[in-house]
């Protein structure tokens, strides 16, 4: 079985923000109460989560590179994942779910998604996947999208808060904390320039008649 498609790549917007669609009229009440954070032996000081001129220094070369990381669902690698906070859904492409046999445990969902020029699509469908970064796991919702992307699969806020991790594509690498210490993943910063890689196209001359 393979873990990463080959197809070509086409440009996708990006997705910036979602409601989901509407079913019925609904109203609740909803109760707010602020407590104090118990620190635990596993507590991790917020400041702990920091970043250094030397990360930098261990990269090549300046950059303008998205973060793009590899992530493991049943003991199976998923590549060109992007790494985006901007957005508000996390997406799968169909063709992964396919080459991992797991249509079965998609479900109808409805979810109406914008992207930056403010135009709306419609999700249909979603999926539940055991998200394996560096070891610790975490269950993640994903709307599924069945056109072609550039990446296989976009983790965004909702998996990005729920590790409590912080990214940096200016370090290319992401940290978040366990019980064990902080975890560091690292960017791929070739699998990131494939993905996003722009091409400089030449002017074509223009003959304008003579004057006169």
């Amino acid at each position: 079985m393979k873990n990463e498609t080959n197809e070509p790549q086409h440009i996708i917007h990006m997705i910036l923000g979602g409601i989901d669609a509407p079913q019925k009229p609904m109203m609740r009440r909803i109760k707010i109460s602020i407590t104090r954070e118990k620190r635990t032996r596993s507590y991790v000081p917020e400041d702990a989560l920091t970043f250094s001129e030397e990360d930098i220094e261990t990269l090549s070369q300046a950059h303008n590179d998205a973060l793009v990381i590899s992530f493991l669902v049943n003991a199976f690698q998923i590549k060109r994942v992007l790494v985006d906070p901007g957005s508000s859904a996390n997406i799968i492409r169909l063709r992964v779910l396919e080459q991992l046999e797991l249509l079965d445990q998609i479900v109808p969902a409805s979810r109406v998604l914008n992207g930056f020029n403010m135009a709306n699509e419609i999700m249909k469908k979603e999926i539940t996947l055991p998200i394996n970064v560096a070891n610790t796991i975490k269950n993640a919702k994903f709307h599924v999208i069945e056109g072609d992307m550039r990446y296989n699969a976009l983790l965004e806020r909702p998996w990005i808060h729920c590790m409590r991790a912080v990214p940096s594509t200016l370090h290319q690498m992401m940290i978040f904390p366990t019980k064990d210490g902080i975890e560091t993943v690292y960017g791929e910063q070739q699998a990131a320039r494939e993905m996003f890689v722009v091409h400089d196209v030449t002017p074509t001359s223009i003959s304008l008649p003579p004057k006169g």
